[in-house]
């Protein structure tokens, strides 16, 4: 009888050890999806800024229309690889996604604020001044929000592959989750080379 009773605690304990795994990485998962609604936050914050700036620059950039459409348009594009992405927080093809249409709003949005930097009227004007700030901090917040992500999602994705975690993350079927990564042009991974002579 005590050999039952010792066989079934050894079982006990194995199995509160291992539910402990499986409620660990359910609160990882939960804790990087919930980082992603901190960026999908501020991207609409941005999202719902493009425009007015927009509105607000049209009067003095009546000839740069090309250059208002194309925000317009990358934003649009932004706004729908990032529902994408809310919908699947971690998925590899919702990141590559939401970074590829991020790169490309960034592209224009540089544009865009040269355009309004060479314009003395444009840059003073108070609207545009407040919305140029309020854009910036905005930026500021994706970063951080984006670092916070990336932090969840490397804890996640560490926990989910280290021995007996993974034994439970490849029965449960806890998928890696994907980073969100900035995309960046290639002259700007190259070092800058400089000449004395």
């Amino acid at each position: 009888m005590i050999p039952l009773i010792v066989l079934v605690i050894i079982l006990a304990v194995i199995a509160f050890y291992f539910v402990g795994i499986y409620n660990s990485l359910v609160s990882l998962r939960n804790l990087y999806q919930n980082a992603y609604t901190q960026i999908d936050i501020q991207l609409k914050r941005r999202y719902d800024l493009i425009p007015n700036l927009v509105e607000a620059a049209k009067g003095y950039l009546a000839h740069e229309r090309a250059t208002l459409e194309a925000v317009i348009k990358a934003r649009n594009t932004a706004v729908d690889a990032s529902k994408a992405a809310a919908a699947a927080p971690g998925s590899a093809a919702a990141m590559a996604g939401l970074a590829q249409a991020e790169g490309s709003l960034a592209g224009v949005l540089s544009k865009l604020v040269a355009v309004v930097e060479s314009y003395p009227d444009l840059k003073a004007d108070a609207t545009i001044r407040d919305l140029m700030e309020e854009l910036t901090s905005t930026e500021n917040k994706i970063s951080f929000a984006r670092q916070a992500y990336n932090d969840a999602v490397t804890v996640y994705n560490t926990r989910r592959e280290q021995f007996p975690d993974n034994i439970v993350s490849s029965t449960f079927d806890f998928k890696t989750a994907a980073l969100l990564e900035a995309v960046e042009k290639a002259e700007e991974r190259q070092a800058p080379k400089v000449s004395f002579s």
